[in-house]
């Protein structure tokens, strides 16, 4: 059922809309893992970063037709990185979502779990209800993809790779530069895209900017 933004559809209205498709993804939606187990190295800057992250895909989540139901994992109510959530994110501590200090490693069937990360040598093909897709939080470009790779070694789960190379090619910018690590706010717009429109092009279309270095294959033919 869509509904059209009408008048008498008062902003309260909305908002329990919103909470009812939210919790209602707690049952029987996908189901996504913010692996923040890793941001004791962070500076300030580097936690602001990820707090904005957070905050941009819960926003994305809360628009989204069909949500996600979101995990924050191995994050701790005293740690830096929750202030930095609680001060830059309004409402933050009535986000509909779970957060614990569990390691989604311990949290989860591992055999349920996919690891989202650059470096694997699987593309993503489907977004499957009955797995845990499962995100690093981290903002270093250095280290994000040797990282998320080796802890997902480490407990033998699959990984997986947004499929860029498949639908999308090297265009020429001024910098020459071309990257496949994406913010996690923009890795999950692509998720959730995929997820509503079952089309790989018009979800990567939305979370990789053309300042990445990539565009879709049929745009440059």
């Amino acid at each position: 059922m869509v509904l059209g933004i009408c008048p008498q559809h008062s902003k309260r209205f909305l908002r329990a809309l919103t909470k009812e498709k939210l919790l209602e993804a707690k049952h029987s939606g996908p189901r996504l893992c913010i692996d923040l187990s890793m941001t004791h190295h962070m500076s300030k800057k580097e936690l602001s970063r990820l707090a904005g992250q957070i905050r941009r895909l819960y926003g994305s989540n809360k628009k989204a037709e069909r949500p996600f139901w979101i995990y924050l994992t191995g994050f701790t109510t005293d740690s830096p990185l929750y202030e930095e959530c609680l001060r830059m994110n309004d409402g933050f501590s009535s986000y509909l979502l779970d957060i614990t200090e569990e390691d989604c490693f311990s949290l989860f069937p591992l055999e349920t779990l996919v690891y989202l990360t650059p470096d694997s040598e699987h593309a993503l093909e489907d977004v499957d209800l009955n797995k845990v897709y499962i995100l690093g939080g981290l903002v270093d470009e250095s280290i994000q993809k040797k990282v998320t790779f080796q802890k997902a070694q480490e407990y033998s789960v699959k990984t997986a790779r947004l499929p860029i190379q498949e639908y999308m090619v090297r265009c020429q910018n001024g910098k020459n530069y071309h990257s496949k690590i994406l913010a996690i706010n923009q890795v999950f717009d692509i998720l959730s895209t995929y997820f509503d429109t079952h089309n790989w092009p018009e979800a990567l279309k939305k979370g990789v900017s053309s300042g990445k270095g990539y565009v879709l294959r049929n745009s440059v033919e």
